[in-house]
């Protein structure tokens, strides 16, 4: 029987992220979630019909939590729309990724699992394939310069520059990583 506990479930699930962060996918198991989460042993195994279903909530967990408050979006939807203001945009997603350092290394953690299971490769593809989609369609709705491959290409520059960040942080400093993202949108995105 699988429970239904909302908060209970979202703090399993954050558990989980916690652990995917610190011991890799081979570590998530349910009574490291029981632990991690200061619950009774057996817990996480009454919410979550496998490993699978857990491995995927957290995947979709990570984005939920990573998704910009109503206060940045208003924010955005006001501001200019020129390179500069752009790169702005893109520093700013970049410190809120990092800033969630376990979600991100989770997601990493995913990423590798999802090459030896073909379900949770499936779910990730959507779900990526998915955002990505949703940041050009936001991108051109708001009418920032560049397109669609502009879009992708900062997506993958950006990606690479947070996995350096996260598990190699003294290879740039915080500000070299600011002028790299700025220069990431003056190369990649076109003057208008």
């Amino acid at each position: 029987m699988v429970r239904r506990n909302e908060q209970r479930r979202a703090a399993l699930v954050d558990a989980a992220i916690e652990v995917l962060a610190r011991e890799g996918a081979r570590g998530l198991t349910f009574r490291a979630v029981d632990t991690e989460a200061a619950v009774p042993v057996g817990t996480a195994s009454n919410y979550f019909g496998s490993r699978d279903d857990l491995l995927t909530q957290a995947g979709a967990r990570v984005y939920e939590r990573l998704q910009p408050d109503e206060e940045l979006i208003a924010r955005q939807r006001t501001a200019g729309r020129d390179r500069e203001v752009y790169a702005e945009l893109m520093r700013e997603l970049v410190g809120r990724v990092a800033a969630f350092r376990t979600g991100y290394l989770a997601l990493l953690e995913l990423r590798l699992e999802a090459t030896r299971r073909p379900g949770l490769r499936e779910v990730l593809t959507e779900r990526v394939r998915a955002d990505v989609e949703a940041n050009v369609r936001h991108h051109e709705e708001a009418g920032l310069p560049g397109d669609a491959t502009a879009v992708k290409l900062l997506y993958l520059a950006l990606n690479w520059l947070i996995v350096e960040q996260l598990t190699l942080p003294d290879v740039f400093d915080p500000d070299e990583r600011e002028r790299l993202v700025t220069a990431a949108v003056e190369r990649i995105v076109a003057a208008q």
